[in-house]
C-alpha cells in the first residue's frame, strides 16, 4: 500500500513548508513513494485525522505520523532494509542539534528576510488568515517584519559560517553523500526559494554550492516545483 504524505500548498503549486520538504527528501533518500495531498493553511480539516493541525503528515498503513523529525525517524526504524537517514546513534543525534538549530536560529533569520513575499503566494483565501496570525505573532505589518533585510543579510550569510566552513571541505554535512542532517537546512532554502525572489547567498558562497549539489539529487526533486533561483 502507497504512503500518502500531506503538505503544505500555496498559490500556483507553491510547496513552501521546510518541514514538508525534509519529509519529501527523506522518502526520496529511503525510495519510498507517496501520494502528495495538498493542504492550504485554512484547511485543517484535511488533516484533523491526525490529532494534530500542522503538516507534514504521514500515512502508512494504519500509522499516521506528524511532525517532520519524527517522521524520519519512523523511516529509518521501520524501513531498515532502505538507505539509512542517520546511519546510527550517533549520527542521530548529530542532526538533533542541526534540527534544533535549524528551526531555533536559521528559521527565524530566514523568516524575517522573506515573511512579506510569503504572503505573496499564499492561495486567495489563506491571505487573511497567513497576514493576521503572522502579524499577531509580531505586533507589526509584515512589511514592516521585513523591512530592512538588505542590512540585515550580511549578518544571516555569516550565520551560515558553520555550514559554509563544513561544505568547503567535504561535499555534504553527512560527507561524500547526503542524509537526513543535509536534508534540514537546505529544506529552510529550499522554503525561501519557493515564495521569494530575495537572493540569500552569493555565487560563489560554498553554501550555494552544497545548495545546489542536494538541488540536483533524486532527480532534480527540489526543481520539480516552481521555485526562484538560488
Amino acid at each position: 500500500m502507497a504512503m500518502t504524505l500531506y503538505e503544505l500548498v500555496g498559490r500556483d503549486d507553491r510547496r513552501f513548508s521546510p518541514f514538508c520538504w525534509r519529509t519529501r527528501l527523506a522518502l526520496a533518500h529511503k525510495g519510498l513513494a507517496a501520494e502528495i495531498v495538498p493542504v492550504g493553511f485554512t484547511e485543517k480539516e484535511t488533516i484533523a485525522f491526525s490529532g494534530q493541525e500542522k503538516v507534514p503528515v504521514l500515512v502508512d498503513g494504519n500509522k499516521v505520523i506528524s511532525d517532520s523529525w519524527a517522521i524520519a525517524d519512523y523511516l529509518d526504524d521501520a524501513y531498515p532494509d532502505r538507505p539509512p537517514l542517520f546511519g546510527n546513534d550517533a549520527a542521530r543525534g548529530a542532526a538533533l542539534f542541526v534540527n534544533f538549530w535549524t528551526d531555533r536560529q536559521l528559521q527565524g533569520d530566514l523568516f524575517g528576510l522573506i515573511v512579506a513575499d510569503i504572503l505573496d503566494h499564499c492561495r486567495p483565501e489563506d491571505r487573511d488568515y497567513f497576514r493576521d496570525s503572522r502579524e499577531g505573532r509580531f505586533n507589526k505589518s509584515l512589511a514592516e517584519v521585513q523591512a530592512g533585510r538588505e542590512d540585515r543579510l550580511p549578518a544571516f550569510r555569516a550565520r551560515l559560517e558553520p555550514l559554509r566552513a563544513t561544505v568547503k571541505r567535504q561535499p555534504f554535512l553527512a560527507g561524500a553523500a547526503p542524509a537526513y542532517v543535509d536534508f534540514i537546512p537546505f529544506s529552510s532554502l529550499q522554503w525561501a526559494r519557493g515564495v521569494s525572489p530575495f537572493k540569500l547567498l552569493e555565487d560563489d558562497d560554498p553554501v550555494r554550492a552544497w545548495a545546489l549539489r542536494l538541488c540536483a539529487a533524486f532527480d532534480g526533486l527540489a526543481d520539480s516545483v516552481p521555485v526562484y533561483p538560488l
